[in-house]
């Protein structure tokens, strides 16, 4: 009697623990709560700046939008603007399209999960490599580059989703910081030229999406996509007369000072797609 009351007791204490490893094996997979760190690497694109110019200040009030024109009045710039830095000193060599660029970092968060409702916040940092130029042309000939980089971004989101089985299926949004590195290119050799940042920083903001997969308790890989506005600062071009006639067309009468030069478009616009992975604890 003893033994089968031993040998029910034994089969019943099975069967709870069985029951229990289920239980456990079941909540991790859905369980999304408490910090994390992780690494992320991914590519990146810029926006679309076909229709990007060169905007100038003959009279430098600090309103850009004047023409700067030959002394015959023609538009010394009628050779047009294109996306990208110049092949040669004519518009009809065209432009080299910017590449796509990369980036990788590292990231920790915190989240929050109410049954099947996750909300947390992560913050990132990653080196990009990233370029945005724009040539405009002028009738002299020569070709005028504007270039900006990112070099490295900080962001700080809000995120919420829902779980799906091993999966939280989520949204994202904040804040971005990035360091910007400008430059100035000419095939110009007569005018000088002098160049002046406000600042090297960006700011801006940063919404996407994305799915994170628990591969384990405390295992998951994540797979987003992310679009970041950035505002750099103003990056203004200075070009004076240097060794050029007075007849040329920045320095044209009535003011002989000079032109400021910058690109129409002040924001950077950048796509990421994102592939991570994540240690929870």
């Amino acid at each position: 009697m003893k033994t089968m009351i031993s040998a029910a007791s034994m089969a019943a204490l099975l069967a709870m623990v069985g029951t229990s490893a289920m239980a456990q094996s079941a909540d991790w997979r859905t369980d999304f709560s408490g910090p994390y760190i992780g690494v992320f690497a991914g590519y990146t694109d810029k926006n679309d700046d076909s229709k990007e110019t060169l905007r100038f200040d003959r009279n430098l009030d600090g309103n850009f939008g004047d023409p700067v024109r030959t002394p015959a009045g023609a538009d010394a710039f009628s050779p047009g603007f294109c996306d990208g830095a110049a092949k040669a000193t004519t518009a009809a060599d065209g432009c080299d399209g910017d590449s796509a660029g990369a980036q990788a970092g590292i990231r920790a968060g915190y989240d929050f999960q109410f049954g099947k409702l996750v909300l947390g916040v992560v913050g990132d940092y990653s080196a990009v490599w990233q370029e945005d130029s724009v040539t405009g042309f002028s009738s002299t000939p020569a070709a005028y580059v504007f270039s900006r980089n990112v070099d490295s971004m900080a962001a700080a989101r809000l995120r919420a989703g829902f779980v799906a089985g091993p999966a939280l299926i989520y949204g994202t949004g904040g804040v971005a910081y990035a360091k910007v590195e400008n430059s100035f290119d000419t095939s110009n050799g007569a005018n000088s030229f002098t160049e002046t940042v406000d600042e090297d920083d960006a700011d801006g903001w940063q919404a996407g999406g994305g799915i994170e997969y628990k591969l384990a308790p405390n295992l998951s890989v994540t797979g987003e996509y992310l679009y970041t506005s950035l505002e750099p600062g103003d990056y203004n071009i200075r070009v004076g007369q240097g060794t050029a006639p007075a007849t040329n067309p920045f320095i044209l009468a009535p003011n002989t000072t000079g032109t400021d030069m910058i690109r129409s478009n002040s924001k950077f616009g950048l796509h990421a797609l994102n592939i991570g992975m994540s240690v929870r604890f």
